[in-house]
């Protein structure tokens, strides 16, 4: 099955999918940016599955490149898939893990049976993953993935990265 990849700007908690993809801390407890703003919107039933998940089978947090779903609370979407982008490293290559991100949340979303996926560009924010470089590598892992996912968008916080995403995506507008 052909993945549709699409480039929007905005929000990622206003998006209309099955799975909105948080970018979140090993801590799964809430924190900056993405996943402040996701725990946020969605409210605190998210924050009581990730308390459990800790409590239970994720006792250490959630590794670099693994993902977990929860509940997406008052979210327009039915899940939130929460996975851990690496810190961006000059000398130590950290690629590999940050494909992982990708492919890993859409593995869970392909076993929730989830039919689109939002996604934030992961690492690019406060973990220092250079944009344009974190827009290859995230393009690349969805398009390579064999995950079955008919929908993928890509949400962008500002129009440089949605500039940039639609360049990588080869969309016109």
């Amino acid at each position: 099955m052909m993945t549709t990849i699409e480039v929007v700007q905005g929000d990622i908690t206003t998006v209309e999918v099955d799975a909105i993809v948080n970018a979140a801390n090993s801590g799964l407890l809430g924190g900056g940016g993405v996943d402040g703003a996701i725990h946020r919107a969605g409210g605190p039933e998210i924050l009581a599955e990730c308390r459990q998940l800790r409590a239970t089978t994720l006792p250490d947090g959630l590794p670099a490149g693994q993902a977990v779903a929860t509940t997406a609370g008052r979210l327009p979407a039915r899940w939130v898939i929460h996975t851990v982008g690496p810190v961006y490293s000059a000398s130590d290559d950290r690629s590999a893990t940050l494909r992982s991100a990708y492919t890993s949340s859409l593995a869970v979303a392909s076993d929730l049976g989830a039919q689109s996926v939002a996604f934030p560009l992961i690492s690019s924010g406060v973990y220092g993953w250079p944009a344009d470089d974190a827009v290859r590598r995230a393009v690349g892992a969805v398009r390579e993935s064999d995950a079955g996912i008919p929908r993928v968008l890509f949400v962008a916080f500002d129009a440089r990265m949605a500039t940039l995403l639609r360049g990588e995506v080869g969309e016109s507008h």
